[in-house]
């Protein structure tokens, strides 16, 4: 675990979203589409920024690492809403990381989790789960595979 743990994404990527056209009500209904994004590093290292075009609107990633409790916090940001959401947090486990934190769907209550899988130098996946029970059960609602087009 490192302030280097999300080194891999520094770059430009090729996205293929796959998410689940309703979330939480076991609906089997995928959607499919491509985009593209770009990550750089910021703080001399410490975190990284990544903005990329998601349909019909913008988004962006702004990754923050502490390295005396060893966590990065996640803040998702995107042009629909204008604002900051809540962080999820976490670490690295090898070529695994899990990061947690509330959110909502529907205006009720559910805890999100990203996962991010290093596949090799050029190819990374990032998963979106939500739980309704306080992380018993998720339901994987959005998958990006990665394929790198370019340097940072």
């Amino acid at each position: 675990m490192s302030a280097h743990d999300f080194d891999f994404l520094h770059g430009r990527w090729r996205i293929s979203h796959r998410y689940l056209r309703e979330r939480l009500t076991g609906g089997r209904e995928w959607v499919t589409f491509e985009s593209r994004l770009r990550c750089w590093p910021i703080l001399g290292g410490a975190g990284n920024m990544d903005e990329g075009e998601l349909r019909d609107y913008h988004a962006s990633t702004l990754r923050l690492y502490d390295p005396e409790s060893e966590v990065w916090s996640l803040y998702w940001l995107t042009s629909r809403s204008g604002t900051i959401e809540p962080p999820v947090a976490g670490r690295f486990a090898g070529a695994v990381g899990e990061f947690f934190g509330p959110d909502k769907h529907d205006g009720k209550p559910v805890v999100c989790r990203y996962r991010w899988t290093v596949l090799g130098p050029d190819a990374c996946r990032w998963e979106q789960a939500l739980s309704t029970d306080d992380g018993l059960t998720w339901e994987t609602n959005w998958y990006w595979d990665l394929s790198r087009t370019g340097a940072a």
